[in-house]
């Protein structure tokens, strides 16, 4: 399965910040499949700027409904419109900025679905649930609530610890992770648990991307502050395994 590198710029990036990193791109590596997910300011134009490349594009969120009266929030097909492919849900920063819990996120999943969208689905266990040894607890009940039947996308497993801290699990930790899902997404989705990538996200940088990518039953990266350079983020996806 070839190994996807997501990009998350979070709240960063500015329009004269697009162009520099398209060009950047065209000397992705062939092997892997790239995403980048801006904020929504930028999707068009990242639309327009990757045409004809190999990346593809994402955004950060969307609503639950395809259309209404919430002011400030974005639905699935106006994504699609503006070109993304992907969509980012329940990132750590939603669930703890926004009070997103899982039935809200699985609702954002189901729309994402319905427009067409290939929904990236984040897991994570806070410092606090770890250290009590609630971590794979929680990110089975996760999958378990976000997750709705028949889910055909890809689940980010981010430590949320390590989210912009610099510091990284040992390889044995995300090892277990990894296959602590895996078995949650078999369990759940019969044989097609095993065609769900599954990403690490975590202060994912070109110094440690080689040795995380090549653990088993890590489908890919998703980067966060690497992923707005361009050397950094085309060195990560050239440290993904080959063949």
């Amino acid at each position: 399965m070839r190994q996807l590198i997501a990009g998350n710029w979070k709240m960063f990036g500015r329009l004269t910040d697009v162009t520099p990193f398209a060009e950047a791109m065209r000397a992705a590596p062939a092997h892997v499949d790239l995403l980048v997910c801006p904020p929504f300011t930028l999707l068009e134009r990242f639309a327009t700027a990757l045409e004809g490349g190999q990346m593809a594009l994402g955004a950060q969120n969307c609503h639950a409904n395809p259309q209404g009266a919430h002011t400030g929030d974005i639905a699935a097909p106006m994504l699609v419109d503006a070109g993304a492919a992907y969509v980012i849900l329940g990132h750590s920063e939603r669930r703890n900025d926004h009070g997103e819990n899982n039935a809200v996120i699985r609702a954002k999943t189901e729309s994402a679905i319905a427009a067409g969208l290939i929904p990236i689905v984040c897991v994570g266990e806070t410092e606090g649930e770890r250290e009590a040894g609630e971590a794979e607890h929680v990110v089975r009940s996760q999958l378990q609530h976000s997750l709705p039947p028949g889910f055909a996308g890809v689940v980010a497993y981010e430590p949320v610890w390590a989210i912009g801290t610099g510091r990284t699990p040992t390889e044995d930790d995300v090892k277990s992770m990894h296959a602590a899902i895996r078995a949650a997404l078999a369990a759940q989705l019969g044989q097609d648990g095993a065609k769900i990538r599954i990403l690490y996200g975590g202060s994912v940088k070109p110094g440690n991307a080689a040795s995380l990518l090549a653990l088993p039953e890590v489908g890919g990266a998703l980067v966060g502050g690497a992923s707005l350079k361009a050397e950094d983020f085309l060195a990560i996806a050239n440290a993904a395994p080959r063949g």
